[in-house]
């Protein structure tokens, strides 16, 4: 007699792995978005932020004068 254990094919221990394998998923996937969001990395405007601060550094330079920086910058806001 089993009195009641088995019943389940083993199904309770054979997937009982899942749960904790996707609350670990989880988890890694939450810490990368928050990384991401962070760093600038994430879609949205890291890249534009790296250009417009490229354009500033040129400028700064002297390499760009005020009527060509005035027209990239508007370009790239667009």
């Amino acid at each position: 007699m089993m009195y009641g254990y088995g019943g389940g094919w083993g199904l309770g221990m054979g997937l009982g792995w899942i749960i904790p394998l996707v609350l670990i998923a989880l988890v890694v996937w939450a810490v990368i978005a928050i990384a991401r969001a962070r760093s600038g990395s994430a879609a949205g405007g890291g890249a534009a932020d790296r250009s417009l601060a490229i354009l500033k550094e040129r400028f700064a330079t002297g390499e760009l004068d005020q009527e060509t920086f005035d027209r990239m910058r508007k370009a790239l806001e667009r």
